[in-house]
């Protein structure tokens, strides 16, 4: 006779994640920990005996947002511990919600998984520690973020990153190489790689070297990227590689030739974040004297598709109208592909918060306005000059038949980084498409962000 061993008084765990994608990554680790260890997870608050809530402290809107979620928690579960970014405001933190359970700052899982068992305990039966256990990804399976690095060594005026997260501290090239081929073989068709500094990878440790594949390869942006662009599907194909949070660094050219041949998405996320002079450097940017606009077009001219995405700061203290006019004509020449702007916010903590000539809140408003209409300008006459081509697209998710028993889908082009980028919005697909799926489209119409086409 067959009988059923269950887990008794197996305790699940619920997860709030905020912020950014490297707070997502961090959120997986902790579950896929937790479930390690014999916990479940719970997709509400009322079926959890402990909620975590992954904060993030980059912003005081973020640091409000995380403080409203922690409360949410507390009225719907009362069993809550506290981790990520804010977790270093644990004073804040207590002031707005002292029933909160444990707080715990960013990355530090070891103080986290500690917290859950002192609040649930774990309930594990004499099987738990012979499941495999497989890592818990929060993102749809077909895409993955590949976290390399934590921490930064820049000294930003208006960032608390490194406050928060601490120096740069790169993974080993050979344990990020072997997360990649293992998201791949379980059905990852697009990495995300990210980090706070992507171009800086490696130069906390000197760029050592490791034995992978029966070769040496460098901690390196370069040897990185290179390796990557050799994996493949279990069917043969080439995975999608986006690069985020690069730096335009000289050595980032190197990645160029490898996006020409197919083995790199051509797609690269640069935090410009302006472009005058005498705002960079009271940002204290890195890289501000790089010849940005030169080294575009050569990129440009060796892989005509690459799409350039950014994100821009306007009214930061002291950003005067001829500042923002020298940022609006240089986004005029550079024709970035994807830009995102956020008005200048104090960060406690930060220097720039002591900086002279703070811009007005109606004059950040108006030049944020003005910014986002001439970026949407841009990507319109952009997106635009691609109806008519067939372009590869990645499946996101497909719809239900309509009543004329229509299938709609939503994918994205290699210009599109998954939730912060635009769609591709294809008609009439075969019932058999999937999440995941690469399909040749025909791009039949645009507007300023998305483009609207049919299977070729």
């Amino acid at each position: 006779m067959n009988t059923v061993t269950t887990i008794s008084d197996q305790k699940k765990v619920g997860m709030v994640s905020l912020g950014c994608p490297k707070a997502l990554v961090d959120s997986e680790r902790i579950l896929t920990r937790l479930r390690a260890d014999g916990y479940a997870m719970s997709p509400d608050y009322a079926g959890a005996d402990v909620v975590l809530v992954n904060t993030c402290g980059f912003l005081d809107s973020a640091k409000e947002e995380s403080l409203a979620a922690i409360g949410e928690a507390i009225a719907e579960n009362g069993r809550v511990i506290v981790t990520g970014c804010m977790g270093d405001e644990a004073d804040a933190i207590r002031a707005a919600h002292p029933q909160v359970l444990a707080i715990t700052g960013a990355h530090q899982y070891e103080d986290v998984v500690a917290a859950v068992h002192a609040a649930a305990p774990p309930g594990q039966g004499p099987f738990v520690d012979l499941i495999p256990q497989p890592d818990i990804k929060l993102t749809p399976r077909h895409y993955s973020y590949l976290k390399i690095s934590e921490g930064c060594n820049h000294s930003c005026s208006f960032c608390i990153i490194p406050d928060l997260r601490g120096k740069l501290a790169s993974r080993r090239i050979d344990a990020v190489l072997r997360e990649a081929e293992k998201l791949v073989a379980a059905g990852t068709r697009e990495l995300l790689v990210i980090s706070q500094d992507t171009s800086a990878y490696g130069v906390d440790t000197r760029h050592d070297a490791r034995q992978w594949k029966g070769r040496e390869v460098r901690a390196h942006m370069t040897d990185l990227a290179r390796e990557l662009g050799q994996l493949r599907t279990p069917e043969g194909q080439t995975p999608w590689t986006r690069l985020h949070y690069v730096y335009p660094y000289p050595h980032v050219d190197a990645v160029i030739p490898l996006m020409a041949e197919g083995l790199l998405t051509p797609y690269l996320d640069i935090p410009f974040q302006h472009a005058s002079p005498s705002v960079l450097k009271r940002m204290k940017r890195p890289a501000n004297e790089a010849k940005v606009l030169e080294r575009l077009k050569s990129w440009r001219d060796i892989c005509p598709d690459i799409a350039v995405r950014s994100s821009f700061v306007v009214g930061f203290p002291g950003e005067t109208e001829a500042d923002f006019n020298y940022l609006v004509d240089w986004l005029e020449e550079a024709q970035l592909d994807r830009v995102g702007a956020f008005r200048f916010e104090p960060v406690a903590g930060a220097r720039a918060n002591a900086l002279p000539d703070h811009v007005p809140e109606e004059v950040k408003e108006e030049r944020y306005a003005r910014l986002m209409e001439v970026t949407a300008r841009i990507s319109a006459a952009k997106l635009e000059a691609k109806i008519g081509r067939t372009l590869p697209v990645i499946i996101d998710e497909v719809g239900e038949p309509d009543e004329d028993g229509d299938i709609g889908a939503t994918g994205r082009s290699q210009a599109d980084a998954p939730e912060i980028d635009g769609n591709v919005y294809l008609r009439n697909v075969p019932q058999s498409l999937a999440p995941g799926d690469f399909v040749m489209a025909e791009i039949e119409d645009a507007d300023a962000h998305d483009l609207f086409g049919a299977i070729a």
